[in-house]
């Protein structure tokens, strides 16, 4: 798909993986609306894009969908969803202070797995209702996993279990949506700087790129966002969860 002139929607898109891949779609002429929760990192991005931000809890179905809205209003249906919002909490099954805390599992669950079905749907509906565009293709989606999904490291129960989510609904929402023209792709990336790994030391993330066979290094965003336009340009692609990692497989802890 040619993005230029087309409207798109990145969540999570104020920074990290998802505001790399805001500033790409930007930079291919693509009319940028930033989902995100971050006000003030969200206008700035927004700004710098020539783009939109909508402040969206990607949890909320009605807030959601609100949005959703706007961006038609604005900038008109959507041709490309990249779905980047989520959290990360971390916390043994049990420990010496008890159980899990099953509010904890819950919220990571309704972010990660249930907030990337939110925006499928709505996004999916709006993109349906678009003229077909060249092989009467309509949109893309690309969703965001994590190489946890299938090597989860101690204390990623929670975690895991929405990103494995994330992987297995890939290829059945493809499915369903292939009728209308819409392909649905997920990138599972591995050890990358996003912000939160940027609050480490530098030693520390020396130490964990050291971790990734080649190269041995933490991701750039940028790199996901190449992966994510190749998605976007390559109408074969369909159905796929693809592994981002330098070929790491984690360790138990």
């Amino acid at each position: 798909m040619n993005v230029k002139g087309q409207a798109v929607i990145v969540t999570g898109g104020a920074s990290g993986l998802g505001g790399a891949t805001a500033s790409a779609l930007a930079a291919a002429g693509a009319k940028v609306a930033i989902f995100d929760l971050q006000d003030e990192l969200g206008e700035k991005k927004a700004k710098e894009l020539g783009g939109l931000y909508i402040k969206t809890n990607v949890a909320d179905a009605a807030n959601t969908e609100a949005s959703v809205k706007t961006v038609v209003e604005k900038l008109g249906a959507p041709r490309v969803t990249v779905n980047c919002a989520g959290i990360g909490r971390a916390a043994r099954t049990i420990s010496k202070n008890g159980p899990h805390d099953l509010a904890m599992f819950s919220q990571v669950i309704q972010v990660n797995l249930i907030g990337t079905f939110n925006v499928i749907r709505l996004a999916s509906w709006a993109m349906s209702q678009a003229e077909p565009m060249e092989d009467g293709e309509r949109g893309v989606i690309i969703n965001t996993a994590s190489v946890a999904a299938f090597d989860g490291q101690i204390g990623q129960a929670a975690y895991s279990a929405s990103k494995g989510g994330v992987v297995g609904m890939t290829l059945p929402i493809a499915r369903d949506l292939s009728s209308v023209g819409i392909r649905v792709c997920t990138i599972a990336p591995g050890l990358f700087l996003t912000p939160m790994m940027m609050g480490l030391s530098a030693e520390a993330q020396k130490s964990l790129g050291a971790q990734v066979p080649f190269p041995p290094r933490l991701g750039d965003p940028k790199e996901y966002a190449q992966l994510a336009m190749q998605i976007v340009e390559n109408r074969m692609l369909n159905g796929e969860t693809i592994r981002l990692d330098g070929a790491i497989r984690m360790a138990p802890k």
